[in-house]
């Protein structure tokens, strides 16, 4: 078996080499779509032991969540709200599963203008509403090897 080697960024542009510095990210959460929440958290605990934390409903995402972490990585399990949600799309296209990997950032809306600037396909040009009070903007998954990004700003 061969050895993993780290990702790194040959970019020459700034604004990507700013997004892939180790230092300015963190690794916020991995979201998983399902169908239901119930199902999931039944899974979780059947296969974990550990139970998710409350729902969440986010409005602006049309989807409810909860969150669990396993292994020190954060998990964000995402129930849709309605037929025309992102989510419920997703599902329908592709079934349950990994939908998108979130990083946490400080400054969301300076990263934005960088990565447009940059020609980044973005899918949220402004920050929007997320769980927990975070500001959340994704990236097009064309920008970055075919996965979905989300980056996330905490409340302050």
């Amino acid at each position: 078996m061969r050895p993993l080697k780290a990702f790194s960024c040959d970019s020459e542009d700034p604004a990507l080499e700013d997004l892939m510095s180790q230092s300015a990210l963190k690794l916020g959460h991995i979201a998983i779509a399902v169908e239901s929440l119930a199902k999931a958290e039944d899974a979780v605990k059947r296969v974990f032991g550990l139970s998710l934390s409350p729902v969440e409903e986010v409005p602006s995402q049309k989807v409810r969540v909860r969150f669990v972490d396993l292994g020190g990585v954060r998990f964000e399990i995402l129930e849709p709200m309605a037929s025309d949600s992102p989510i419920s799309k997703f599902i329908e296209k592709r079934g349950g599963g990994v939908h998108h990997v979130s990083f946490e950032v400080s400054d969301l809306e300076t990263r934005l203008k960088n990565l447009k600037s940059s020609q980044v396909r973005l899918i949220n040009e402004s920050p929007v509403p997320g769980a927990e009070g975070c500001d959340v903007a994704f990236l097009h998954p064309a920008s970055f090897m075919g996965v979905l990004v989300e980056l996330m700003q905490k409340p302050q």
